[in-house]
């Protein structure tokens, strides 16, 4: 884990130089390094995928049901139509919502499990990391930015792994089931609905590459704001605005600073409303 820069200039900053991941890319050596925080957990994320995969499929079940009430047991009115098959049906679509809730609670309690043991190792991995760090290393490294990546970026990647891979399973096995429950119905209907599948697709991938950017300029700026409470809020940093009688200029770049964070809040907002409001 690469925690300062070469050299020990001002580009060394913990943070500093954000021309070290321009334009980043996933690779094998990522993904093995991400995949030696999750492995230990590797059964919980089975069981995690498991959970996802069955909640998929319950929620299949109550259009199915609604569909065999509305052709099958009340075909010609409550009065000529199958009330026992009615009452069965209701049933087990009211069965179907309490299993739904249940697994709900199923999946939410092995993410949280996957993700609090997550930020757990990479917090003590991280900490362990920088006690060993020579003293030269705390001269020319900012406080403010340890703390940030114990705190904040250590919480999005416990986002990326239980949030994002599972929104990305649970998105795949509710298209997959959807679009077979959709053939076993009318494959004429599924065909045509296919059809215009790129058109939606296509818009996502670009509208998914600006909200990776806007992202991590709204951590990098929130890292940012962090950064400097943490270095003005201890007696060293006080000491020295007080001496240089810069107390006005500090509130003035911290203004500046949580005025950006706001605005790149603002704009994640409303490209994400916007693209949904638009399909």
């Amino acid at each position: 884990m690469r925690v300062g820069g070469p050299g020990g200039g001002p580009g060394g900053l913990l943070g500093a130089d954000r021309s070290t991941i321009a334009g980043a890319r996933f690779d094998g050596t990522v993904v093995r390094r991400v995949w030696r925080f999750a492995r230990p957990y590797r059964w919980m994320l089975l069981a995690y995928v498991g959970t996802i995969i069955a909640q998929a499929l319950v929620q299949l079940t109550p259009p199915l049901l609604f569909r065999s009430i509305i052709d099958s047991a009340i075909p010609q009115g409550v009065d000529g139509g199958d009330r026992g098959l009615l009452h069965l049906l209701a049933g087990l679509a009211v069965l179907a919502a309490f299993a739904n809730g249940g697994l709900a609670l199923a999946d939410r309690y092995w993410s949280s499990r996957i993700g609090e043991g997550v930020i757990y190792d990479l917090r003590t991995a991280l900490y362990d990391h920088v006690q060993r760090m020579p003293v030269a290393f705390f001269t020319r490294t900012q406080t403010g930015a340890l703390t940030n990546r114990l705190n904040s970026d250590v919480l999005g990647a416990q986002q990326a792994l239980t949030g994002t891979v599972g929104s990305v399973v649970s998105n795949l096995i509710s298209l997959v089931t959807t679009i077979g429950a959709m053939a076993f119905l009318d494959w004429r209907l599924t065909g045509l609905s296919l059809i215009v599948l790129p058109l939606f697709i296509l818009p996502a991938k670009r509208v998914g590459r600006r909200m990776q950017a806007l992202r991590r300029t709204q951590m990098d700026l929130s890292a940012s704001m962090n950064a400097t409470m943490t270095e003005r809020f201890n007696v060293a940093g006080a000491l020295l605005v007080k001496l240089f009688g810069r107390s006005d200029d500090e509130s003035r770049s911290f203004a500046d600073r949580a005025d950006a964070v706001r605005v790149t809040g603002v704009r994640v907002a409303l490209v994400g409303r916007t693209f949904f409001i638009a399909l």
